[in-house]
């Protein structure tokens, strides 16, 4: 078990590697799930978490500031509802989130986290920082330039998949046919991302064509929907 210090920043371990299970929130599930595929490939233990319901918005208020983001008090929310389930043990768990090291409040997310984690008992949960501006030093979680690229490969395969069902979706004639090729595509690319891929980005533009001509044969047609603009 760590022991939280440094105001509960406590650094993830190469030992905590070997049988930490590591959340992530689930902010992009198609992105998300990819890149859980592709780490475990380098042999962690990622989960992406699925848990929601009014539950958690409630538990995100009690520990965070209405004042927040939102988005903050749903991921703080989350991973609360998550350790206090019983599922996880709280001694070999970790969690991960994503910081801009910019001016937004984003940037302060973590510390929102670690705050909450303290106040609701979980003060010596591990909280990954996972930046490109180098914040924070965690020895278990380290990427190579080849696992840099395999990442971008799961954001870019996941906005593609994301753009092609929301596109689909609305004009599908069998209703939830967008939403199972998306999930075959999910399942189908986490077994070729990975650590033996062989740079898979050599054939990306061919999976994309793929992608493209799958979700083209679902059979649609033409109506008209609603059109709603969302500003934030």
């Amino acid at each position: 078990m760590a022991t939280a210090t440094n105001n509960y920043y406590i650094q993830f371990t190469e030992k905590m590697k070997e049988d930490y299970t590591i959340l992530a929130p689930n902010m992009l599930p198609a992105h998300f799930k990819l890149i859980c595929n592709f780490m475990n490939t380098y042999g962690y233990h990622m989960e992406l978490l699925e848990n929601d319901g009014p539950e958690i918005t409630e538990l995100g208020l009690r520990y965070v500031h209405n004042d927040a983001c939102y988005p903050a008090i749903l991921v703080i929310g989350q991973f609360l509802e998550a350790l206090l389930s019983g599922k996880y043990d709280p001694d070999k768990t970790a969690l991960i989130y994503f910081q801009t090291g910019g001016g937004c409040r984003a940037s302060n997310y973590i510390s929102l986290l670690r705050k909450a984690l303290a106040k609701a008992g979980f003060a010596h949960v591990p909280v990954i920082s996972f930046s490109f501006s180098d914040l924070e030093k965690h020895p278990g979680f380290k990427l190579s330039v080849k696992q840099l690229l395999g990442l971008l490969d799961a954001v870019l395969y996941g906005d593609l998949l994301w753009l092609l069902a929301n596109q689909t979706r609305p004009y599908e004639i069998n209703a939830g046919d967008a939403d199972a090729l998306e999930a075959e595509w999910i399942l189908r690319l986490g077994k070729s991302i990975g650590a033996d891929s062989n740079l898979i980005m050599r054939h990306s533009k061919n999976i994309y064509r793929e992608m493209i001509s799958d979700f083209a044969a679902i059979p649609k047609e033409e109506r008209d929907t609603v059109k709603v603009g969302i500003v934030g």
